[in-house]
C-alpha cells in the first residue's frame, strides 16, 4: 500500500513509520520537525519536511491509505496558542479530507483522543457516550473527528481515541504520565504526585502502532466509525507505586486542578481482532533500562510546552 503519514517525526510516527515499512508498505511522510526528525532512510521512504498547512493536492497522489498524526497535542501546548490549534487540528483535517477524496484515497485513520469525553461519572467510558469536551484541545479532537466522519461516504475512516501513550521512541515524550513519573524517579528520587486518585486509561506505544497497522490489514471488516484505544486504567497513585517498585525513590502528593478520572472501555476495538501486548509495567521497565544504558533521550524537546515556548512555535 501507499501510506501517506503526517506527523511522520512525532512520539508515534517515529514508532509507527518503521513497523509499516517492515511490513512491505510505502510511505510517503511528513513533518514540520518542530522537535526534530528520527527517521531512518529507507527505500521505501519518502520523507519532506512540510508543515500540514502547507500541503497542496499533488501531495495526495498516489495515495490509498492516509494517517493523520500531525497536531498540536495535549491542553498546555493548545493553550500557548488557541487559534494556531484551531487552525491545525481542525482546518487542515477538513483540507486532507477534500485533499484525500479528491485523490481517490481508500482509507483514512485519524488520531484522536480519549480526551474528548470530558468528565464522565460512568464506571467504563465506552464510545457510544456523549462527548463533553472541557478544554481547547478536547474541542478540535471533537470537532476534527465530526469533519472526517462526514467523509466517511467517499472513504474508510477510522478515529482512534487512544489512552494516554507510554514507553519509548526515538522522539521521546517525557511530559506524558507513565513516561514523565519515571524519569521523575530516575532523575530526582522522587515522583510529584498530583492529587494521586484519578483514574486514566493507558497505551503501550508499540500496541498503538500495531494498532494502526491492525485497521490497515483488516479496513475491510472493520466499519467507519470511532475506536477508544485504552487498556489498562489504572490511577495515577498506583502508577507512582508501580514504579516506586522499580526505582528508588520516594512519592510526594500536592493538590491537583485536574479532576479528570474515567475508565476507558475498548471493547469495541477488542471485538475486532485487535490484542495489546505490552503493558504500563513493561513501559516502565524499557524506560529505565533505556535510562541506565544511558541512551534515553531526554533532551529539552521532549518537553512539548517548554521546546514550543522556546521556539516560539506557539
Amino acid at each position: 500500500m501507499n501510506i501517506l503519514v503526517t506527523g511522520a517525526c512525532g512520539y508515534k510516527g517515529s514508532v509507527l513509520i518503521p513497523l509499516l515499512l517492515n511490513e512491505g508498505h510505502h510511505i510517503k511522510a511528513y513533518d514540520s520537525e518542530w522537535f526534530g526528525n528520527y527517521l531512518t532512510p529507507h527505500q521505501n521512504l519518502s520523507y519532506s519536511k512540510k508543515d500540514i498547512r502547507d500541503f497542496v493536492q499533488d501531495d495526495f497522489n498516489q495515495v490509498d491509505i492516509v494517517i493523520h498524526l500531525a497536531n498540536v497535542a495535549n491542553d498546555p501546548a493548545v493553550e500557548l496558542n488557541p487559534t494556531l490549534s484551531w487552525e491545525v487540528n481542525v482546518l487542515c483535517s477538513q483540507q486532507i479530507c477534500d485533499y484525500a477524496m479528491r485523490s481517490g484515497v481508500k482509507h483514512v485513520i485519524y488520531a484522536s483522543s480519549g480526551s474528548v469525553y470530558g468528565l464522565k461519572e460512568e464506571p467504563n467510558v465506552t464510545e457510544d457516550l456523549p462527548l463533553v469536551p472541557i478544554s481547547t484541545y478536547n474541542k478540535t479532537k471533537m470537532v476534527a473527528e465530526r469533519v472526517f466522519l462526514s467523509y466517511k461516504d467517499y472513504f474508510k475512516v477510522h478515529c482512534l481515541r487512544p489512552a494516554t501513550v507510554c514507553g519509548l521512541s526515538p522522539r521521546m515524550r517525557l511530559d506524558v504520565a507513565v513516561n514523565m513519573l519515571t524519569y521523575q524517579a530516575l532523575t530526582k528520587g522522587e515522583i510529584t504526585i498530583l492529587g494521586g486518585d484519578q483514574t486514566r486509561p493507558n497505551i503501550h506505544i508499540d500496541d498503538i502502532a500495531n494498532l494502526y497497522l491492525h485497521l490497515i490489514q483488516n479496513s475491510s471488516s472493520i466499519p467507519s466509525g470511532c475506536y477508544n484505544a485504552g487498556f489498562e486504567n489504572i490511577s495515577i497513585r498506583d502508577i507512582a507505586l508501580m514504579i516506586q517498585d522499580k526505582v528508588d525513590c520516594s512519592l510526594t502528593f500536592q493538590e491537583s486542578n485536574d479532576p479528570r478520572s474515567y475508565r476507558q472501555d475498548s471493547s469495541k476495538i477488542l471485538a475486532t481482532g485487535f490484542k495489546p501486548l505490552k503493558s504500563v509495567s513493561v513501559a516502565i521497565d524499557e524506560i529505565v533500562q533505556s535510562y541506565n544504558e544511558g541512551t534515553l533521550p531526554d533532551g529539552e524537546n521532549c518537553f512539548t510546552v517548554k521546546w514550543m515556548k522556546q521556539n516560539n512555535f506557539s
